[in-house]
């Protein structure tokens, strides 16, 4: 019976990684597609007779890097980099204040507060586009990159989730550090931030993502090509009689490389916060 059961599970464990190789297959077809075509030369990106190149070759990447006034590439590149830094490090910095001050401080009005995060989390954000335009435009920000960072920094998700995490916080350790004459500011850096890692990281790494693939944002906001991030400035490749199909493959593969390789850092981090949330002292 043990070795029939063995057996059984065995079965169904060999069904699971196929059908799980088969959703990863039809995920990663595109990306890979991507990343070949943008290998190709032009001629054979307009008239494609297999997913392979034929001739592998590196000008649509050497095309895309030469500096170009109406679409300099490089200048998108750091305009990404800069812009998502910035929000990423002012989210993480915010909304793990905010968390402190209602998980741990439990300051009054503190859940009534959380509700309205929340709740601001389920209206659309292009209602927000015009108000935040005219406010923007107040403050002389737009075609700036205080317009993305800032409005950007004004986050739900990440107060939510930073405060359900350091809700599992014991309040032994706090006390203990009260005690030990660690002042709140103490007890924020030094213990919640500490254990907040894996869900920072995830927060970061989210936050990231979000802000380095905003189109909408940039579109608005900014009026000069020089301003653009990448996803604005690889819809430039794209007109009404003629896209560049091959700079437009090689821009898009250099510009995920990024999110790629963050990923890859804080992977750990994330498998950590997963398997930690919901754990109790």
């Amino acid at each position: 019976m043990v070795a029939e059961e063995g057996r059984r599970l065995k079965r169904k464990g060999r069904v699971a990684a196929f059908f799980m190789f088969l959703v990863a297959a039809v995920f990663l077809a595109p990306a890979v597609l991507m990343v070949m075509t943008s290998f190709k030369k032009p001629d054979e990106v307009l008239n494609p007779s297999s997913a392979i190149p034929h001739v592998w070759t590196l000008e649509n990447f050497a095309r895309t890097l030469k500096y170009s006034e109406e679409a300099p590439f490089a200048q998108w590149l750091l305009n990404s980099l800069f812009i998502s830094t910035s929000v990423t490090f002012l989210v993480l910095f915010v909304s793990s204040l905010c968390a402190f001050a209602i998980a741990r401080l439990k300051v009054k009005g503190g859940e009534k507060i959380l509700i309205v995060i929340v709740a601001s989390m389920m209206i659309p954000g292009q209602l927000f586009l015009i108000p935040v335009y005219l406010m923007l435009g107040w403050f002389h920000w737009l075609d700036t990159p205080f317009a993305l960072i800032i409005p950007a920094t004004a986050g739900g998700f990440g107060v939510f989730m930073l405060t359900q995490f350091m809700r599992t916080i014991p309040p032994s350790l706090e006390e203990a550090a009260l005690i030990d004459g660690c002042s709140l500011w103490g007890v924020y850096t030094q213990i919640c931030l500490p254990l907040c890692a894996p869900a920072m990281a995830t927060l970061g790494i989210f936050t990231f993502i979000g802000s380095w693939n905003d189109f909408l944002g940039p579109l608005v906001f900014m009026d000069s090509v020089r301003n653009y991030t990448l996803p604005v400035g690889i819809a430039l490749y794209q007109s009404s009689y003629f896209t560049e199909y091959g700079k437009t493959l090689a821009t898009s593969v250099l510009g995920t490389a990024p999110l790629v390789i963050v990923y890859c850092i804080f992977q750990k981090r994330i498998i950590s916060s997963m398997a930690t949330t919901g754990l109790k002292d």
